[in-house]
C-alpha cells in the first residue's frame, strides 16, 4: 500500500521492487535496484525518509522518520526483518541484523554491523567498520558498546541522552513519577491529527 502523507507522495524507483503488502506512507525516497520486502512499513510520519541504491528491507522491517530527525539510508545496506529504524543516519554498506534496533539520531558510520537483536541507543554514534555483537547495546558518542548485563554504566550514559527531550521534548520527571499521563495523550491526538488525511495511491 502507498500513501499520500500529509501532501507528500511516495518516489519509487523504477528499478525498485515493493512487495505488495509492504506499507510506504508520505515522503519517502526509494533508489535504484532496491527491495522492500513483505509487511515492511516505511513511514514518514513527521519527517522524511531517504533510501539510496542497492538496499534491502526485508520482510517486517519498520522504518520511521521523525520530526527534527529524517531517516536517512545510504547504499548497499541490508535492513534485517523485524528491525526497527527511527530517525536515524545509516551509511553506506550496512548490515543491519534481524530484530535490531535502531534509535533516534543514531549515526552508523560505513561498514558497520548491528548484528541480532542489539540496539544503538539515540544519538549515538557508531564508527566505521564498528561491530554491536548479538544482544548487545551501543550507546554514547563515541559509542560504548556493552552488553546487557551492565545496565548500570549503559544507563549512565543513556540518561544523559535524554531521551524524554530527544523524543517527546519533555523533561525527565523526578524519580518515581512517570511523563506517560502527560506525553501518551498529546502523542496519541498528535497520530491521529497527522493521518487523518491520508490517502492511497492507485498506481
Amino acid at each position: 500500500m502507498i500513501l499520500e502523507h500529509r501532501g507528500f507522495r511516495p518516489t519509487i524507483s523504477a528499478t525498485a521492487h515493493i512487495a505488495p503488502n509492504a506499507t510506504i506512507v508520505g515522503d519517502v525516497s526509494i533508489g535504484d535496484n532496491c527491495a522492500i520486502g513483505f509487511g515492511a512499513v516505511l513511514t514518514a510520519e513527521s519527517g522524511p525518509i531517504r533510501i539510496g541504491s542497492n538496499v534491502v528491507v526485508m520482510d517486517t522491517a519498520v522504518l520511521h522518520g521523525v520530526k527534527n530527525a529524517p531517516l536517512t539510508i545510504g547504499s548497499n545496506v541490508l535492513v534485517g526483518p523485524r528491525a526497527y529504524l527511527t530517525g536515524c543516519t545509516v551509511e553506506d554498506e550496512v548490515f543491519i541484523a534481524t530484530g535490531a534496533t535502531v534509535f533516534n539520531k543514531a549515526v552508523l558510520k560505513a561498514r558497520s554491523e548491528v548484528r541480532i537483536n542489539a540496539i544503538v541507543h539515540l544519538r549515538t554514534v557508531l564508527p566505521e567498520d564498528a561491530v554491536v555483537p548479538l544482544g548487545w547495546i551501543a550507546v554514547g558518542d563515541p559509542a560504548k558498546i556493552l552488553p546487557p548485563e551492565q545496565h548500570d554504566e549503559i544507563w549512565a550514559i543513556q540518561k544523559t541522552l535524554d531521551f524524554p527531550k530527544t523524543v517527546f521534548g519533555v523533561d525527565r520527571p523526578p524519580e518515581g513519577q512517570s511523563m506517560m499521563r502527560d506525553v501518551m495523550p498529546r502523542y496519541a491526538r498528535a497520530l491521529t491529527h497527522w493521518h487523518e488525511s491520508d490517502r492511497e495511491i492507485d498506481d
